[in-house]
């Protein structure tokens, strides 16, 4: 029997909030909506003049991509006129944008980083996306958005690659949806998964050696000698989402040049972190747990190890 994602999430929110109304789900077929234009984009980037730069830089300092443009407003517009949203966050805007509508209504605050690794879609490499939800807490909106990750009631990730996946969970589990094209759906293509308790694979940007602490260094010596193998994309959401399958440990240390690291704690990590653990894996900054840490800027960066249970505690010891 053929489960799309809109049915999995009525399916699921039938089973535990009998009394829900429904908002939720319609708030995640705008996600689905937005990643299916992204993903149609994407396919014909090579001959619609949508490879390259857009001649600006993001708030990051980051050079944007014409694609990065196309995926922010797709999200942007698909999401925007749902009414339950209150606010949203993309990596590529310095400020949320805050919809005036009442707390009754306006319920969620969803975060996002639109495309990343759309750097590598010049020599078609995997891409992806990345979204978290909130549930807004009373109060004002502005002040609600920095909740730790723990909060999150919902996230996950589309990659764009040979096949393109969705992947999500709501905190009872992880699933992951394949976009079947011929009928324009994400199908269910994996129930419950869980990452194996440890892995062979270290996955990390080694050309930065030189500037990690000495803690990872020497983390890396001690895999190799234990046989792993590395491997590295170079896309976010591509290196953990073989993690998630295949196992192993991802790191984004923090270097020299980015002491607190480069990744994004509120639109990467908490999301990643939120489905790894729900997928029997752990992430932390190095010293604490990542969804316990409560961001202070929506922007802020954080140093990143993620992956298998047994890897991940085997580097905090």
């Amino acid at each position: 029997m053929i489960v799309t994602v809109q049915q999995h999430i009525m399916f699921e929110q039938r089973r535990r909030h009998p009394e829900a109304r429904g908002r939720f789900s319609w708030l995640l077929s705008g996600l689905t909506l937005a990643a299916k234009m992204i993903e149609a984009k994407i396919r014909r980037a090579g001959i619609n003049d949508a490879l390259g730069s857009a001649g600006e830089t993001n708030v990051q300092g980051e050079t944007q991509q014409k694609l990065d443009v196309y995926a922010n407003q797709a999200l942007l517009h698909c999401l925007g006129v749902r009414d339950s949203v209150a606010a949203l966050v993309s990596e590529e805007n310095e400020e949320p944008l805050v919809f005036d509508r009442a707390a009754e209504t306006g319920e969620y605050i969803i975060v996002f980083d639109p495309l990343d690794g759309s750097s590598n879609i010049d020599v078609n490499v995997n891409v992806g996306t990345i979204f978290s939800i909130l549930r807004r807490p009373p109060g004002h909106v502005g002040d609600a958005i920095l909740q730790p990750g723990h909060h999150q009631i919902a996230a996950g990730y589309v990659l764009y690659g040979p096949s393109t996946m969705l992947v999500y969970t709501t905190g009872d589990g992880v699933f992951g949806f394949t976009l079947d094209p011929a009928i324009g759906a994400f199908v269910l293509s994996h129930e419950h998964v869980q990452m194996p308790e440890q892995g062979r694979i270290y996955s990390v940007n080694e050309a930065n050696a030189d500037s990690f602490p000495p803690a990872y260094s020497e983390y890396f010596a001690a895999l190799r000698k234990k046989g792993y193998t590395s491997r590295y994309i170079g896309s976010l959401v591509a290196d953990f989402h073989r993690t998630l399958l295949k196992g192993g440990i991802f790191f984004y240390p923090p270097t020299k040049s980015h002491p607190c690291g480069k990744l994004r704690l509120l639109y990467e990590a908490n999301p990643l972190a939120f489905i790894a653990e729900q997928a029997g894996g752990l992430a932390t900054n190095g010293r604490s747990r990542i969804l316990d840490l409560t961001p202070t800027d929506i922007h802020q960066r954080t140093p990143f190890v993620i992956g298998s249970h047994a890897d991940v505690t085997n580097f905090s010891n």
